[in-house]
């Protein structure tokens, strides 16, 4: 069967709302037209999406997986006529996507300088995207940190962070200078098992309100700096390797050429940022004072 991306359009609408009047206003149709085609999706599909009721509209097991895809369909479907409007106006457009605490700033500019007529955006990932928006066609080059899935990508090492421990300024070990793993035994730790965060803001409160704590990157900890945080060095926690990612059809033209200028740029500041980490990762923040 054919998908219809109207309908699909509609089905996230109510999705959203679980209300079928006001997804019906959020699309600016009728009521009786809204409920129609879904009923129509429906049949075409062969299964029902969500039951109803006369108080609520909740999705199904199969709503609840056609969800779950939904959103990427509709961005792949997004980004390709936007590329395709794009191509008929002579335009080019390089994004670029990057992981938290990442900074791809150098490396536009100097592709800028060669490539004064494209135009580039950035994507901002939220920390669990990792690779989708190179997986979607949100974004053609990726600044990354791993893990993530590198099956279809052509992938260039760029350097390494260490990893340091975010604590609240209270906490009995904010006053070392640098800490083991073993000291870390036992200490509840954020996005590991049941409790996960949906942003580094919600997380960062979190450790500041006692919850918690977490090992971050620590590029992340020099872009998140409070007053109720302490950031200490884990002396034994095992690098993260950062590196740039495209896919691998699509190496050509001006993302190769963002990825040649990319790679010789980030690793020299990648390098810088490694010898500042050996200098100071300890003392992102001041140990609270025993006065």
């Amino acid at each position: 069967m054919d998908l219809d991306l109207r309908k699909l359009r509609y089905f996230v609408a109510v999705a959203e709302h679980r209300h079928f009047g006001r997804a019906a206003q959020a699309l600016f149709i009728a009521q009786p037209v809204l409920s129609r085609q879904i009923r129509a999706f429906e049949q075409e599909l062969g299964c029902q999406l969500f039951t109803r009721s006369t108080r609520s509209v909740e999705l199904t097991p199969a709503g609840k997986q056609l969800y779950d895809e939904a959103s990427r369909i509709t961005t792949v479907v997004d980004v390709a006529l936007r590329r395709v409007h794009e191509a008929q106006r002579g335009e080019q457009r390089l994004v670029v996507a990057f992981s938290p605490g990442l900074h791809v700033s150098h490396a536009i500019r100097a592709f800028t300088v060669s490539h004064p007529k494209v135009e580039i955006d950035v994507v901002p990932l939220r920390w669990w995207e990792r690779d989708a928006p190179l997986r979607d066609g949100r974004a053609h080059v990726g600044y990354l940190r791993r893990p993530f899935d590198d099956s279809g990508l052509h992938t260039v090492p760029i350097g390494h962070e260490t990893k340091v421990a975010c604590l609240p300024v209270t906490h009995p070990l904010a006053g070392c200078h640098a800490l083991t793993s073993a000291d870390l035994d036992g200490e509840p730790i954020l996005d590991r098992g049941a409790r996960r965060t949906s942003s580094l803001e919600e997380k960062f409160e979190l450790i500041a309100s006692g919850q918690g704590i977490a090992l971050v990157p620590v590029s992340i900890a020099g872009s998140y700096s409070r007053p109720d945080l302490v950031y200490r060095t884990v002396t034994d926690a095992p690098p993260i390797e950062t590196c740039l990612a495209v896919p691998e059809s699509s190496c050509a033209g001006p993302v190769a050429d963002f990825l040649d200028i990319a790679t010789a740029t980030l690793r020299r500041h990648s390098g810088d940022s490694e010898r500042a980490e050996k200098l100071g990762a300890a003392s992102l923040a001041p140990a609270p004072s025993s006065d």
